[in-house]
């Protein structure tokens, strides 16, 4: 296959990056708006596992007042229970602007159907009425109606390096990201003579089925490993298919989606025991990947699921 990451400019990300990593202002966009901060937040709240982990990685807990959206569907790993440092949960799930501004924050990192649902209270308009900004999850502005182009790993450096940016730690975002191009770009010389491996993400769902379209981050993951995916056609990030538009595209390897550390399990034993959904290739070859929720929206385990996933599409 063609390689389809090629090395981005991190010129072409959607900030400017000639100022050195401290200056302020700095004004960055999210979704259609324009943010400008004279200074890094202080009082940051973070929604759900796959930002909070973006925001551990820039080593920003002593910004954070409190989480949301953390235990209320899936398990944490040790390893974010650490990160966490024990920063207060002040939702498990989508959080009410009382839970908000109860902390008096200054920032609000989340995205729409990650903590935010057009139509409620909690939005960039109603945090705005209490001098709170709002920074949206880029891969989330598809349901302002926005998106054009299929999902691709600028979606997470673009985020990164603007939370960077945000925080005054630029700087570390763009040598991280660096860091993960480099890795991507050998996995993409690695399967660039390889044929595409078709790939169907079952999330849950019996009659009809819970996956990821096109502009979901697992398109670009699975692109990203040599993959393609089966439903990059739906003009969605995620939503429901029918069990017979899943039998159509027959895939070859399966990703589980697994919210509780090895709820996997009674995925497959589902799709093994379904009448039709048992006779995908991917079934009875036994081919499949559980990955965490984590590693399938945009964040920093995107890279090591990509590596994961690689190898087992194109094991011997």
């Amino acid at each position: 296959m063609k390689s389809s990451i090629l090395p981005l400019s991190l010129s072409l990300l959607g900030l400017s990056l000639s100022a050195h990593a401290s200056n302020f202002p700095v004004t960055v966009s999210s979704c259609e708006r324009s943010i400008t901060f004279d200074k890094a937040p202080t009082r940051a709240i973070i929604h759900d596992q796959n930002m909070s982990q973006m925001a551990f990685a820039l080593d920003l807990q002593d910004n954070i007042v409190g989480l949301t959206g953390i235990t209320g569907w899936y398990k944490t790993s040790p390893l974010f229970d650490e990160q966490r440092q024990g920063i207060p949960e002040l939702a498990s799930k989508n959080p009410s602007l009382e839970n908000i501004i109860s902390v008096n924050p200054d920032l609000f990192f989340a995205g729409w159907n990650y903590g935010m649902r057009i139509g409620e209270d909690v939005t960039p308009q109603g945090l705005a009425r209490f001098n709170i900004n709002t920074l949206e999850l880029s891969e989330s502005c598809v349901h302002l109606g926005n998106q054009a182009d299929d999902a691709n790993m600028a979606l997470l450096y673009n985020d990164m390096i603007r939370l960077g940016a945000v925080f005054g730690v630029k700087e570390k975002a763009e040598q991280l990201v660096q860091t993960w191009q480099q890795e991507l770009d050998e996995i993409q010389l690695a399967v660039a003579d390889k044929k595409p491996v078709k790939v169907f993400l079952y999330d849950s769902g019996e009659d009809k089925v819970f996956t990821s379209g096109r502009f979901g981050m697992p398109t670009a993951l699975i692109r990203a490993a040599g993959g393609i995916n089966v439903m990059d056609h739906l003009d969605t990030s995620w939503g429901k298919v029918s069990i017979e538009s899943i039998m159509d595209t027959n895939p070859d390897f399966i990703i589980l989606v697994d919210y509780d550390k090895g709820g996997w399990k009674q995925s497959w034993d589902f799709l093994q025991n379904h009448p039709l959904l048992s006779q995908l290739n991917a079934v009875k070859n036994k081919r499949f990947l559980a990955l965490e929720y984590g590693e399938i929206t945009p964040g920093p385990l995107n890279i090591d699921a990509i590596k994961k996933l690689s190898q087992r599409l194109f094991e011997e």
